[in-house]
């Protein structure tokens, strides 16, 4: 049976994770639980998996939390803060870590987990995109072992051979016989619609994918494309891929995830309906499979799979991140912080959809800071460059 500890278990991922759990409960056991302020949904969670300890990010929603467990009879412990998260990410007796807290706040848990040796199954993309190299070294270093969860990402390892798959992130593509990898993506709702047309979409619209259901912000990200570019960033790290060895192919079904494409002409892909919980059972029963609760694909009922080349008019978000990887990694920092702030704010309707972009690209040209050595210089950097975001906002908004 094994011990898993779930960051960010209140959100869309996490609860996924533990769909798959109750579904196999004769193989794995939750023993910790990390979540920020949503007190209700974890009380529910403690209620079904009775996990060892709980932490909670806001000290205010812990204190809440432990009350109603206690009333409840729940003799889950419950801690707070950012110590005690990445305490709970580096248990001795957890197996795997579920990373899945969003942001750049799931950066430091998750480097925990690694210290500590960990298996991780990473949702949070941010980690690699601000800290990709020190994230990769620490990797190396410890021993640990990282298997990915977004759908694309796993698709792509599920058909990696096993070696691959072992040595994430330093296996090399083309002794492996890989000409390149396809990273496919829906294209978000708006694909269809002219670039004239975008900057009237509401934060309703912009959240309301056509394929997938997912949190708030990565549905934002989806709506400009600028998710495709994280992933992007994201494969580079993981699959050691230089830029000629990665394709992006706009696939608004959501049926084929992504592909591998071998030296001999074959081109291997995973098909299945758009399910998070098909990839998070794979990671976790690795390299076994498990019920994963999802349906099963069927191709009666399938009319049609369209494919298009990505629209960098359209989607300048997508363009900005493949162009930030390639200037280093303190443009990747600046870029996620600059781009959750945007996005936060165009979800409180206080900037238009397409500001999003040009608030991202006017930081990016207009700050300059030098590479990171370390990781208090990279949550240095993401720091000033929220502020400059914010400042950037506040004078559009009267």
């Amino acid at each position: 049976m094994k011990k898993i500890t779930i960051l960010g278990s209140t959100g869309s991922i996490g609860i996924s994770t533990l769909s798959v759990i109750k579904k196999n409960p004769n193989l794995f056991k939750v023993i910790a639980l990390v979540a920020n302020t949503n007190i209700a949904t974890m009380l529910e969670q403690c209620e079904l998996f009775s996990p060892d300890w709980v932490a909670m990010g806001d000290e205010k929603s812990a204190n809440i939390l432990r009350k109603k467990l206690k009333r409840r009879k729940i003799k889950t412990q419950v801690l707070s803060g950012e110590k005690d998260i990445c305490k709970l990410a580096s248990l001795k007796e957890t197996d795997q870590v579920i990373s899945a807290i969003i942001g750049i706040a799931g950066l430091l848990p998750t480097l925990s987990a690694i210290k500590a040796g960990k298996t991780i199954l990473l949702a949070n993309k941010e980690s690699l995109i601000t800290c990709g190299y020190l994230f990769m070294k620490a990797l190396a270093l410890s021993g640990a072992k990282i298997f990915p969860i977004d759908s694309e990402h796993n698709a792509i390892f599920q058909v990696l051979p096993i070696e691959m798959q072992k040595n994430l992130g330093v296996s090399s593509l083309k002794q492996n016989s890989i000409k390149h990898i396809v990273l496919t993506g829906s294209g978000g709702p708006f694909y269809k619609l002219s670039s004239s047309d975008l900057s009237n979409v509401t934060p309703v619209q912009a959240c309301s994918h056509p394929n997938w259901l997912m949190g708030k912000k990565i549905s934002v990200d989806s709506a400009t494309m600028m998710n495709k570019g994280l992933e992007y960033v994201e494969a580079r790290w993981l699959f050691n891929a230089s830029e000629s060895e990665i394709k992006i192919l706009i696939h608004p079904e959501s049926v084929i995830h992504s592909m591998v494409q071998y030296c001999d002409g074959s081109l291997l892909a995973q098909l299945s309906i758009p399910d998070i919980r098909i990839s998070i059972s794979y990671a976790m029963s690795w390299p076994n499979r498990i019920y994963s609760g999802a349906k099963y694909l069927d191709f009666y009922a399938i009319n049609n799979l369209s494919f298009f080349e990505p629209n960098f008019i359209q989607f300048p978000c997508l363009k900005l991140a493949i162009d930030s990887f390639a200037q280093g990694q303190s443009s990747m920092i600046v870029l996620n912080a600059v781009n959750e702030i945007a996005v936060s704010a165009f979800l409180d309707s206080r900037i238009s959809f397409t500001k999003i972009y040009e608030i991202n690209f006017e930081i990016l040209m207009s700050s300059c800071f030098s590479e990171p050595n370390c990781i208090e210089d990279i949550l240095e950097i993401d720091r000033k460059a929220r502020i400059l975001a914010k400042n950037k906002i506040s004078s559009l908004v009267f």
